[in-house]
């Protein structure tokens, strides 16, 4: 025995067999590693469309999320052809539940049993709600500092002017804007219409999730110069003429639009109409320049009428006097002068 052992055949032939089975061993533990890892495998599939089933013509179901996430696990042909194919689907049915708030389980279908099914989220809070229909003006709105300096907005109108909004009650109770925004570059100075979107907003501006038709409508902006009406003061000018008395001047127009810029015009406080005094010569109706302020652009009416009421003075002719009032030239009336004289009584004295 102690012989064979020496002999190094024996010890080559002892080593190759050990070789051998260590060899098998090996590859045996190999070949069943390999063989879990080949048939298990894990796949996440995003974004996943949820489909909802409710009375929809009454009723309005909020918090469901739109997609979701499907993490599977199982076969590795399985998994690969589940994502490839994709024609399973995630739902939940709310047709057995009541109006109010629940909490409910996702569900999907068409998907192997051989494969485990992980939802995320897989429980969600949904409120069923009364579907509610009801119609709103809408208010156009703009930014003023897009109008050029020396223009404003005078107004805007939104065709159509109402819309429907349809939601859930809570949501319908809950609006206090439905509002059509105008957007465009600053310096606009002249009327445009424009296609505006509608948003619906409760008191805190934040957006609603309602259903809006139309869903935009098209504003007609018109933007014009800025304008104000000031009070009309005579100025007058000029001499009146000889003979000539102005008994009263009547503005036939009191009141002006002015066009200008906004800083320039607020601070007046009226425009003046230079009267030439030396032009009136008779009652009638005169025209005047209105006198153009710096700064303004225009006026409503260029000229101004005004009302003469005059009276003409007469020249007299100036003459001698007559202190004598009887035109006879002999001071004395009676041409006989012996009648002028008085009667004498003469009595005859006896001598």
């Amino acid at each position: 025995m102690d012989k064979m052992m020496d002999s190094p055949w024996v010890l080559r032939i002892i080593a190759l067999f050990l070789a051998c089975l260590l060899f098998f061993s090996v590859r045996t533990e190999l070949s069943s590693t390999n063989k879990t890892i080949t048939n298990e495998q894990v796949e996440v599939i995003r974004d996943v469309p949820v489909d909802v089933y409710y009375d929809d013509e009454s009723l309005i179901v909020t918090g469901i999320p739109k997609t979701v996430n499907v993490t599977i696990k199982g076969p590795m042909p399985l998994v690969i052809q589940t994502k490839a194919i994709k024609d399973f689907s995630i739902f939940v049915d709310l047709n057995h539940l009541l109006i109010g708030e629940h909490n409910v389980e996702l569900q999907y279908e068409n998907i192997s049993d051989k494969l485990q099914v992980t939802l995320d989220p897989a429980t969600i809070n949904v409120n069923i709600e009364e579907k509610v229909t009801q119609e709103f003006r809408v208010d156009p709105e703009m930014n003023n500092r897009l109008i050029d300096e020396g223009y404003i907005l005078k107004g805007m109108t939104a065709n159509p002017a109402t819309v429907f909004v349809t939601g859930a009650k809570s949501a319908i109770e809950s609006i206090s804007y439905v509002k059509a925004t105008v957007t465009g570059e600053q310096g606009l100075n002249q009327p445009f219409s424009q296609e505006a979107a509608v948003k619906v907003l409760d008191r805190d501006l934040n957006k609603l999730d309602v259903t809006i038709e139309p869903d935009s409508v098209k504003v007609q902006v018109d933007i014009g110069e800025y304008s104000k009406e000031l009070p009309v003061t005579m100025n007058e000018t000029g001499k009146v003429q000889d003979g000539i008395t102005i008994n009263k001047l009547l503005l036939d127009t009191t009141t002006l639009r002015v066009y200008g810029k906004k800083s320039i015009i607020d601070v007046l406080a009226e425009i003046l109409v230079d009267v030439d005094l030396s032009k009136i010569t008779e009652s009638k109706t005169y025209e005047f320049d209105v006198k153009l302020p710096e700064g303004v652009t225009k006026v409503s009416e260029p000229k101004i009428k005004v009302k003469a009421d005059i009276t003409k003075v007469e020249e007299e002719t100036t003459t001698t006097p007559n202190l004598n009032p009887n035109p006879n030239p002999n001071p004395n009336p009676n041409p006989n002068p012996e009648e002028t004289e008085p009667d004498t009584i003469t009595e005859d004295i006896d001598s």
